[in-house]
């Protein structure tokens, strides 16, 4: 009795655990979570340099522009 206990209790704990197809789920969402803050910081990144090079030709041109009315 006590070992189909035991032989009960084994099956019992070993099939608490997730499934191979729910670890594979579970995988899959954190690459993607991690694909989408890595372009999301890409994005930030391009905005970033654009904007300072939108910046830098604004400065440009009004240096030139003061330059031009001295």
């Amino acid at each position: 009795m006590k070992k189909f206990l035991f032989a009960i209790f084994i099956i019992a704990l070993s099939s608490c655990g997730p499934t191979a197809e729910e670890k594979a789920k579970i995988e899959q969402a954190q690459q993607d979570s991690l694909k989408a803050a890595q372009d999301m910081q890409k994005a930030a990144e391009d905005l970033a340099i654009s904007q300072a090079q939108a910046d830098s030709s604004k400065t440009d041109s009004s240096s030139y522009a003061l330059d031009s009315i001295k």
